[in-house]
């Protein structure tokens, strides 16, 4: 879910790096160690030097960088992570807008790096750390309505902005809150896509060729394990709530869990094409999905952000404590940078089939 306002459009903002952590989240982060060791390797002879000025297309508009980025900042926790993924940490500036602890083993290359706010900044508090590329998670923060300013307004004071291609794919024009509808389904192509273009951005296109090959071998170790295997287990992604007794802010078909549910040839209960729409239990109930997935954060700025509240309200509420996932204790905690297209999608993908193979689901 993208940075909010209001109860329709869920914050996405949280300290990066305190409270508790949940056992899978730390089987997440030894996985990924391994990630980044690897994209940091020594450079793969196949991989070309970038010539500036560079230029690229970006969500429908022409990115030119004259020179390899000194000052960059990262605007969502998924740019600012693949940087620091890249080993650029002493290339950037600032970083905004973050939802989970930062990674253990990029703690002391984030340390380095100025934090701006854990929310969404304002445009004079990004241009007054004079960076020369803004990379954004989300067009809802840099975009044609982004809160933190245009891609128009970056460029009338020569800052170029990068989006995610993930997130181009998103309608935010014709969904119920601000999170936006996506009408194809995601694939990992699009996180490679921007790791190979950060990486080339900044001329360390070895570093992106490593760190993709890396993530690619991992999610095609997942399929050869799991595939066609869940064929008869049907989940829910349960991301927050405005109030744990009221409606959850569930995971449309096609976003990264609608991801994860096709790789493991599963099926998402909720047949949306919006990012996050809301549903009620007594909908959720009626499909009685066979696993919840339940997301995990450090955010609180909805009460449904607590993973342990959402456990009580399972266990308790009249209409939820009935679903056959609650009663055969089918409930995963997931990581919720995990349930948006990010690097940590594909070790979501792993946490998912592990918690599934536990539960004895996998055929």
């Amino acid at each position: 879910m993208a940075l909010g306002s209001s109860l329709n459009d869920v914050p996405h903002s949280a300290p990066r790096a305190s409270g508790s952590v949940p056992a899978n989240v730390w089987t997440l982060w030894v996985i990924l160690a391994a990630t980044v060791c690897s994209a940091l390797a020594p450079a793969d002879a196949s991989a070309t030097s970038t010539t500036y000025p560079f230029v690229l297309d970006n969500c429908g508009a022409q990115l030119r960088i004259e020179k390899v980025p000194q000052r960059a900042i990262g605007i969502g926790q998924n740019s600012t992570e693949i940087m620091l993924l890249l080993g650029l940490a002493e290339r950037m500036a600032g970083t905004a807008s973050w939802v989970s602890p930062v990674l253990p083993e990029l703690a002391a290359d984030n340390a380095k790096v100025p934090l701006i706010t854990n929310t969404s900044p304002t445009f004079e508090a990004v241009v007054s750390r004079d960076p020369d590329l803004v990379a954004a998670q989300f067009q809802s923060s840099v975009g044609p309505r982004g809160r933190v300013g245009t891609r128009q307004q970056f460029d009338a004071v020569g800052i170029p902005s990068y989006t995610s291609p993930s997130d181009c794919d998103v309608d935010r024009g014709k969904a119920t809150n601000g999170d936006g509808r996506r009408t194809r389904s995601l694939t990992m192509e699009l996180l490679y896509q921007e790791i190979d273009e950060l990486s080339r951005i900044f001329d360390v296109s070895d570093r992106g060729q490593a760190l993709v090959a890396r993530l690619k071998s991992r999610e095609d170790a997942v399929r050869q394990r799991v595939a066609a295997k869940a064929k008869d287990v049907s989940l829910v992604f349960w991301f927050s709530s405005s109030g744990v007794m009221g409606d959850a802010w569930v995971a449309g078909k096609n976003g990264a869990p609608g991801y994860i549910t096709r790789v493991l040839g599963a099926r998402n209960i909720i047949d949306s094409n919006e990012e996050w729409p809301i549903v009620g239990w007594e909908t959720i109930a009626v499909a009685d999905p066979t696993v919840i997935v339940v997301g995990t954060m450090d955010r609180r700025t909805q009460i449904g952000d607590d993973p342990a509240l959402k456990r009580r309200f399972l266990a308790t509420d009249a209409v939820a404590s009935k679903l056959s996932a609650v009663e055969k204790g089918h409930i995963v905690e997931l990581d919720a940078q995990a349930m948006n297209p990010t690097v940590r999608t594909i070790i979501g993908l792993e946490v998912v089939a592990k918690a599934l193979e536990g539960f004895g689901l996998l055929e």
